[in-house]
């Protein structure tokens, strides 16, 4: 089971790690937790739209857009919150 992802150099612990190919493309789709200490560099991250991903349990390298993303809560804002996020993931032109 791959355990972390890394976008532009940041880990990123997943619960789920889903990797397929559509049209030639890697894809990948990852939930992962956010607590409120985490939630302004991970959303600054998230913004930044273009990503150098990184599997290492995958040995599995490739640029990415974000191709749909969700989040369980959205005032992480309030200490003591954790929320769920869904991130999908595909390889860029």
């Amino acid at each position: 089971m791959t355990s972390e992802i890394k976008l532009n150099g940041t880990v990123i612990p997943v619960e789920h790690f889903q990797h397929e190919q559509q049209d030639g493309k890697h894809k990948i789709t990852v939930t992962f937790l956010v607590t409120h200490e985490k939630y302004h560099d991970i959303t600054t991250l998230l913004y930044e739209g273009i990503f150098d991903v990184d599997i290492p349990e995958k040995s599995l390298s490739f640029k990415g857009i974000i191709s749909s993303y969700s989040t369980s809560i959205t005032n992480l804002y309030e200490a003591g919150q954790t929320g769920k996020f869904y991130l999908q993931l595909t390889e860029k032109d």
